[in-house]
């Protein structure tokens, strides 16, 4: 076996060097762009997946999310349950939020939607808000006047969504806020934010004091944000607050984001899945067309070398060979173009409508492309010598 082995490297090499270069050369590049594009698109879809991630935690839930029980309106003891997860390690804050109904009014526009609360201190350790004000300042724990908007519910150029806004809201200007209760105030723009979050855009922040003198309310909350420092243990603290004696409803982020983010990966995931099956499609059919061009122009030298007695399972094995050359050349070289590309597109994101884009390669992918394309390559390249080189001797010699 160790014999014929090294028969089919020989015969291998010498038909690789002894062919065309240019043949070779353009197998191998073709090779390296099926290689990339097996990597490259399943890691644009990844990358969207975490930038929606990204976004989600960091201007819209946070790491956990702790709601009220079932049929309550409001979480009752808000300052108990902070301390007792802010005793934790690993907690980085909490920030509790009130969330009510509400009616924006500036001049002749009107926009339904939700007003939340925030504690601006506690916000600051929870979220990103306040880093993606694009005009004016953040709130401050007294203001009671004052109001936070975003861009998408302000109608300030340069907005994304294409819902109904107040018309050009800015900066000092004044909006009149009807409350779900009947409480109609009348508050200053203090800032307009742009998180690219579209279900944080379209919202608008009060501080936690004036909130609670407008529905009347203390030491309650819609809900209450909580950041942790190690992205990925959600269920270890999920488990951990609920030992505290917490009962009320503690979802992670990904419990909240699961049909949004699922639909969008879900609808990726079906473009990656084709776009794969092509390549690899693509790879066995240049291999296949590559050695069955090779078998065919030799047959009367693979019938020679079946009459002075080469074992015709080293002669397919030869060919077999010459596929995984192409395919491991291909490899390499989509490798290194790869890592270029993806470098590239690290230090220099797209930008998409919800965030900076950037390219996420994980490692079972590469194995599985590297698997998937070695298999498609050695299928390729056994089908055609084996069928050549089973024929008769004579005919093969003859044609």
């Amino acid at each position: 076996m160790l014999k014929n082995f090294k028969v089919s490297f020989f015969l291998a090499h010498k038909s690789i060097r002894r062919g065309s270069i240019g043949t070779v050369i353009l197998t191998v590049t073709i090779m390296s762009l099926i290689f990339m594009n097996l990597i490259f698109l399943p890691s644009i879809v990844s990358g969207i997946g975490e930038t929606m991630n990204i976004m989600i935690i960091d201007y819209t839930y946070s790491n956990i999310v702790i709601e009220p029980k079932e049929d309550n309106l409001y979480i009752n003891n808000v300052a108990s349950i902070k301390k007792k997860i802010n005793s934790l390690p690993g907690v980085v804050g909490t920030s509790a939020r009130y969330m009510t109904g509400a009616t924006y009014t500036y001049k002749d526009n009107f926009v339904g939607g939700a007003v939340r609360s925030i504690n601006p201190v506690d916000e600051v350790a929870v979220t990103k808000i306040q880093t993606e004000l694009i005009e004016g300042e953040y709130l401050s724990e007294a203001d009671t006047d004052e109001i936070l908007l975003g861009i998408d519910l302000a109608g300030t150029e340069g907005k994304e969504a294409e819902e109904a806004d107040l018309g050009g809201v800015r900066v000092g200007d004044k909006i009149k806020v009807t409350f779900s209760n009947g409480a109609i105030k009348e508050y200053r723009v203090k800032g307009i934010f742009k998180t690219k979050a579209f279900t944080v855009d379209s919202a608008a922040f009060i501080t936690e004091k004036e909130m609670e003198s407008v529905l009347g309310l203390d030491n309650k909350a819609s809900e209450i944000l909580v950041k942790i420092s190690r992205r990925g243990s959600e269920e270890e603290y999920r488990k951990k607050f609920m030992e505290l004696g917490i009962s009320e409803d503690i979802k992670t982020w990904k419990d909240k984001s699961a049909g949004l983010v699922g639909n969008v990966i879900s609808s990726f995931s079906l473009i990656t899945f084709i776009s794969t099956i092509i390549s690899l499609v693509m790879a066995v059919v240049v291999i296949f067309i590559i050695i069955y061009i090779n078998t065919v122009n030799k047959r009367r030298q693979i019938g020679i070398l079946k009459a002075i007695g080469i074992d015709q399972w080293a002669i397919i094995h030869s060919y077999v060979i010459q596929a995984l050359f192409y395919c491991f050349s291909g490899i390499i070289l989509g490798a290194f173009l790869l890592y270029f590309l993806i470098s590239y597109m690290t230090a220099n994101p797209i930008t998409f409508p919800m965030g900076e884009l950037k390219p996420v390669v994980e490692q079972q992918l590469i194995i599985q492309s590297i698997i998937s394309l070695i298999a498609a390559s050695f299928i390729a390249g056994l089908i055609p010598s084996w069928k050549t080189a089973r024929e008769n001797i004579l005919k093969s010699i003859w044609g």
